[in-house]
């Protein structure tokens, strides 16, 4: 039995040059060009990805987050009314 995975088709115009390049690149690695493109193009995204995903702080911010996460503050009279009004909402469903 075959399994059948879904496809899309994308199009791109691209310089002369880089046509050439992206042919050269593919054919030093023995891959066909759209193999070297498709290939290149999941690891960009995915990367980019990646690095939309990960939170980067300065010293002085990892120090200050460490910080609140050992001694939160006290939770104020409307954090209070929040938690609780959602309680009575979750008690309602």
């Amino acid at each position: 039995m075959r399994s059948t995975s879904s496809t899309a088709r994308l199009e791109a115009r691209i310089s002369t040059n880089l046509h050439l390049m992206l042919k050269r690149a593919a054919e030093l690695q023995g891959r066909t060009m759209t193999d070297f493109v498709v290939t290149a193009v999941q690891d960009a995204a995915q990367r980019a990805i990646e690095q939309a995903d990960v939170m980067r702080l300065s010293l002085a911010d990892q120090a200050c987050f460490a910080k609140a996460l050992q001694s939160p503050p006290k939770p104020s009279p409307a954090l209070k009314r929040a938690i609780a009004h959602r309680r009575k909402l979750l008690r309602a469903e």
